[in-house]
């Protein structure tokens, strides 16, 4: 569903060509980049799904929070755009999850229509398996990414199809889908009928820059216009259903301008849901898939309709999309569920697109990139870490290689990585890696403290206002402030001179470590694998920072003779690869076994 307008060179802002096949052009032909932190590519214990949700029972509650990617269109496998969508969903679910929700996490793909039909086709396969192919290419990526969705919908499980058979009969019922002729020029890769004062020359499609083709067909109509006032009366009271502002903007004026009637059947496709009343007919993909978001709710074993998933958790929190789909989310699908008689989702949030080198990406241009290419090379950390703090959530954003690896050095592996590295040597080399003092009598008295729990704060309110570049921002100010901290105390200098001195530069490393302690909670929602490497760094397990919430950032963690691990970098520098083949070589043991162990605990969960 999101990506039914996509891989156009017009909207430019995608990582793939609609080609399966992938290639991407690097540009170090001199140099070959690499970050050994790579190798923790496996998910750990909550990367795959929430351990905290209600999988037992209802999550209909005033603490429930369900947010919604859009159900990805299986045409070709994913691409980085979608990848984008999805880490920022999950960077919102995992800081939901802390700040103590019963969240319900959404993602899946959107598998009829046309296009996959031809898709299909083309590689010499049926549709149901072409579907299937590309659907567990979204999941692997997923996996790869350490999203942490509690739910994988397909809009070809049939519970999905009775959802959407029933939600049709409402609509009906309601008096809102007739019978009429329709014509006019339809693109088959946005499957839509176009408006022709959209079109370019020789009626080309603004998105794709094919020209569409002149159709005719008896359809099934939805009376969207009778929905035009409501609509706008909706949107004016509700400013925040819309975000950013400016996307509510955009969708008032579409409102404003005129809302008519759509087409939600297709003669001419058999790969798709059939008309309940009508068998040579198949439902809509858009019509279809929007219901994804419900019927995905449903819990396993129960009956399939549209009382036991609404009861499961509706009104979705949060729908998030990219910008090129929001009339389908904002104006369309609140109309169908009027009609239905259901309750509107809380918000819709339209992201912008991303650009590579400043240019529009296209694979004649060379300039496409794989996002599984990426996590490869720089590891999920990295990955999360630059889309999310580098493109301000709602606007485009660029990638650029030599950015994107200025960004990742400076900020993780030297602010906060070298800061937590250099402070657990200290404390091994002159309080053999013991805590001397309880992080809060450490911080008595000390502005420094204050000025931390201001940070975090600053970030929570972030966080919450979904803005994930300045919360990045927030918890990189706290990581600055340690390493500001460390220098001007120079507890290296006291304990070299001895005497009452030491006391007071044990206690300053208690302090600097107590911050990288809330450093790693607060980026967590970002960067888990990293924070989890952080945590146990300090001398935790596992099991105890996967039981975390958001309280914990508050100061005082760290306790009078708790011991911290041996000093190992966290996340190392991207180096050329001349420069680590050596040392690559000495870790990939252990850290192939350190893989093979995280992996088996997440598939067993």
């Amino acid at each position: 569903m999101a990506c039914r307008v996509q891989y156009s060179v017009q909207n430019s802002l995608r990582f793939f060509s609609s080609s399966p096949s992938f290639q991407i052009s690097v540009h170090s032909s001199k140099i070959l980049f690499r970050n050994s932190s790579k190798h923790f590519k496996f998910p750990i214990s909550r990367a795959l799904y929430c351990t905290c949700s209600t999988a037992s029972g209802n999550t209909n509650s005033a603490d429930a929070f369900v947010l919604t990617t859009p159900l990805y269109y299986v045409n070709a496998p994913p691409h980085m755009g979608s990848a984008y969508t999805t880490i920022a969903a999950d960077a919102i679910a995992r800081f939901q999850r802390l700040i103590g929700k019963k969240v319900v996490f959404i993602t899946g793909t959107d598998e009829h229509g046309e296009k996959i039909a031809t898709a299909a086709a083309a590689s010499g396969s049926s549709p149901s398996e072409h579907c299937d192919s590309i659907s567990q290419s979204y999941k692997a990526l997923w996996r790869e990414l350490h999203i942490a969705y509690d739910k994988f919908i397909r809009t070809t499980d049939p519970n999905h199809e009775a959802i959407v058979k029933e939600f049709y009969s409402k609509v009906l019922a309601n008096g809102d889908i007739y019978r009429a002729d329709y014509e006019g020029f339809y693109c088959v890769n946005c499957e839509e009928y176009k408006d022709e004062k959209e079109l370019l020359d020789n009626n080309c499609c603004p998105m794709h820059l094919k020209p569409c083709v002149r159709r005719k067909e008896d359809n099934y109509f939805f009376a969207l216009s009778k929905y035009q006032k409501r609509l706008e009366e909706t949107l004016a009271e509700n400013p925040d259903f819309v975000q950013p502002t400016f996307r509510l903007n955009e969708v008032q004026g579409w409102v404003k301008s005129g809302l008519r009637d759509f087409s939600i059947s297709r003669a001419l496709v058999d790969w798709g849901i059939p008309v309940p009343n009508d068998s040579k007919q198949t439902i809509y993909v858009w019509f279809d898939a929007l219901l994804g978001y419900i019927s995905a709710l449903l819990e396993d074993k129960k009956q399939p309709n549209l009382q036991t998933a609404i009861s499961s958790g509706w009104p979705a929190s949060l729908h998030l999309i990219g910008k090129d789909i929001l009339r389908f989310h904002a104006v369309y699908w609140p109309a169908m569920l009027m009609s239905a008689g259901l309750t509107l989702p809380k918000k819709v949030f339209g992201h912008g697109f991303l650009t590579k080198d400043g240019l529009k990406m296209g694979k004649s241009l060379g300039n496409t990139l794989e996002p599984t290419d990426l996590v490869d090379r720089f590891g999920p950390d990295a990955v999360r870490y630059f889309f999310l703090k580098e493109v301000e959530f709602g606007n485009d954003g660029d990638y650029s290689e030599d950015r994107f690896i200025h960004v990742i050095n400076a900020h993780l592996a030297n602010t906060i990585g070298n800061l937590l590295n250099r402070t657990l040597g200290l404390l091994r080399k002159n309080c053999e890696s013991t805590i001397s003092v309880d992080s809060t009598t450490a911080a008595e008295g000390n502005a420094f403290k204050d000025n931390v729990e201001k940070l975090v704060e600053k970030t929570r309110q972030h966080y919450e206002n979904l803005e994930l570049s300045s919360a990045c921002g927030a918890v990189l100010e706290i990581s600055n402030a340690g390493n500001v901290y460390m220098n001007e105390k120079a507890p290296w200098s006291l304990f070299k001179e001895g005497g009452p001195g030491v006391e007071t530069a044990a206690k300053d490393l208690v302090i600097v470590l107590e911050t990288m302690r809330i450093v790693a909670i607060a980026l967590s929602p970002i960067t888990p694998s990293l924070s989890l490497r952080i945590y146990m760094q300090l001398g935790y397990s596992e099991d105890h920072y996967n039981a975390v919430t958001w309280n914990e950032t508050r100061w005082g963690g760290l306790k009078h003779g708790q011991i911290m691990a041996q000093p190992k970098p966290v996340f190392a520098r991207i180096e050329l690869q001349t420069e680590v083949n050596n040392a690559s070589d000495e870790i990939k043991k252990p850290i192939k076994e350190m893989e093979s162990q995280m992996t088996e605990k997440a598939v067993g969960a």
